[in-house]
């Protein structure tokens, strides 16, 4: 049975995708089976993995309207080694379109059903917005990793993410738990993301993921070559950090 996971935020720009296609990446070096699902209308997680979202047959946009399956629907990262139902500026107008269907929130959760047991971890990018988008996500997911810069701004975001989370748990996903939070493009040389992650660690505990993702250049190099970062540059700290949060976040698991 497969471990399904949200990558959310509601703060853009803040390494959801670069989160979500690496770690994408990480696990499936480490022998893991992946589905990443690209629930972002930008479609930045299918280009990242490789994939031309402007020649796509069917995307998770047919899925979430029950025209096709996620297995027709999917599609392979060869360069990742991962599966990806991907996804492209379609979704966006899935919004408006799935208002009127039956069980709306949970469509997705019903389409992942049918492949649940070929894949270790399904991994969800999210959307920077509560939409039902990210609804459908966070009601498909045993629970949520969030990416976070160490910035005072992103703590405020934080406590509005965290009550969704509650309330999405209490009404609609009684799975629905915080996975981690996870520090993404931290710079050790600044006071602030040293005091932040400090407090992070302290509200947080154990929640609070050990492993810390650099600010690192080959990482953001990587999406333009259609590569995750893992593989276009597996030796930089970026990617390595990845790996080690891949590995991190098998063990976890194994405590859940």
């Amino acid at each position: 049975m497969a471990k399904i996971f949200c990558v959310a935020n509601q703060k853009g720009g803040v390494g959801k995708t670069t989160t979500s296609v690496n770690l994408a990446a990480g696990l499936a070096k480490l022998d893991q089976r992946v589905l990443l699902v690209d629930l972002d209308p930008q479609g930045n997680a299918t280009m990242g993995a490789g994939i031309n979202k402007a020649g796509l047959k069917s995307s998770i946009y047919e899925v979430l309207l029950g025209e096709a399956d996620v297995n027709t629907a999917r599609m392979r990262s060869e360069a990742g080694r991962f599966d990806v139902l991907p996804s492209n500026r379609e979704l966006a107008g899935a919004e408006v379109e799935m208002v009127q269907l039956e069980q709306r929130e949970r469509r997705l959760k019903d389409a992942l059903a049918a492949v649940d047991s070929e894949y270790d971890f399904v991994l969800i990018d999210c959307p920077p917005a509560l939409s039902m988008l990210t609804l459908n996500g966070l009601c498909a997911a045993h629970g949520v990793i969030i990416p976070m810069q160490c910035e005072y701004y992103a703590l405020e975001g934080l406590s509005d993410l965290v009550n969704t989370i509650k309330k999405v748990h209490a009404n609609l996903n009684t799975d629905l738990k915080i996975i981690g939070l996870l520090r993404v493009m931290f710079d050790p040389r600044m006071t602030l993301s040293q005091q932040v992650s400090a407090q992070l660690e302290e509200h947080f505990g154990d929640k609070v993921f050990k492993t810390i993702i650099p600010r690192n250049v080959r990482l953001a190099e990587a999406p333009s070559y259609g590569i995750p970062g893992v593989v276009f540059d597996p030796a930089s700290k970026g990617a390595q950090a990845y790996i080690a949060f891949g590995a991190e976040m098998v063990k976890r698991i194994k405590t859940m």
